[in-house]
């Protein structure tokens, strides 16, 4: 998915709104390297590829609460 940023963004914020969490944010730094020019907030109008991450096999979900 390409997503547009919106004036005042954070790629961990957009992270955060697209995958639900924040530590993607590496994962998806190393496919958009253009990025690491750009400041932690981020201007309108940059393009940014969300990749497919999926959860590795080996993770357990943990239930707190039934």
């Amino acid at each position: 998915m390409i997503y547009t940023t919106k004036d005042g963004e954070t790629l961990d914020y957009i992270c955060w709104k697209y995958y639900g969490k924040t530590n993607v944010v590496e994962q998806v730094l190393q496919a958009n390297r253009h990025l690491a020019k750009q400041d932690a907030v981020l201007p309108g109008g940059i393009k940014i590829t969300l990749p497919t991450i999926e959860e590795p096999e080996d993770t357990k979900k943990i239930k707190l609460w039934q």
